[in-house]
């Protein structure tokens, strides 16, 4: 099976240190990711580096100059102690005909909201997405569609190019069915929940968790 799953569109390495994350990115690979943007109102913002063709990782962590937010911040930042790998999107043909099939084989991937960030150019990116909330493990990803947006991976990010991806979880069998309820798939084997990516870098092979 081919370790890249289908329809993939991104990896998101959530942290509360962004800067440090960066950082220690960098170190690793070599290859410094790009500015994205801030989340405003909800206290998050992101660096962002191509993954080969129209996929892109997304690192993502407490912006500091955002301050007085109210509310729990996307992916659960506040709430982290270490980077992770915590989830990841896919970008069906139709975000609502996806929804509504994986609905009508019992997975329900969340309500559909719409987002929106400007770029460091000063272009605004919208873009509609379910739940990522939907599935507590993160293994299964959520819906995006970027709609009349210009695709982050052609904003002329640093490519580190995705090698494969991979997951644990204590009872896999459970996820294999929202997985082909959504049309992707994500090589598992049985342990904690873990999320699995390695990129190739001008540094060899790096794995991030």
């Amino acid at each position: 099976m081919n370790t890249i799953p289908a329809l993939l569109d991104h990896l998101v390495l959530a942290t509360p240190d962004l800067a440090a994350t960066v950082a220690e990115f960098t170190r690793r690979t070599g290859v410094a990711p790009a500015p994205g943007g801030a989340h405003v109102g909800l206290g998050t913002r992101n660096h962002l580096v191509g993954l080969g063709g129209t996929t892109y990782l997304e690192i993502i962590g407490p912006d500091p100059e955002q301050t007085g937010t109210d509310g729990p911040q996307p992916f659960g930042v506040d709430g982290l102690t270490a980077p992770r790998t915590i989830t990841w999107a896919i970008s069906p043909l139709d975000l609502d005909t996806t929804a509504a099939a994986a609905r009508a084989q019992g997975y329900d991937p969340g309500e559909v909201r719409a987002m929106s960030r400007r770029r460091p150019d000063g272009t605004l990116l919208r873009w509609r997405l379910t739940d990522g909330t939907a599935h507590p493990s993160g293994l299964v990803p959520f819906l995006i569609d970027w709609g009349d947006s210009v695709h982050p991976s052609a904003a002329g990010l640093p490519v580190t190019p995705l090698l494969r991806m991979s997951a644990t979880a204590p009872a896999p069998d459970e996820i294999h069915p929202a997985l082909t309820a959504l049309g992707t798939h994500l090589g598992l084997d049985e342990g904690p929940v873990r999320l699995s990516f390695t990129v190739d870098t001008p540094r060899g092979a790096v794995t991030f968790h």
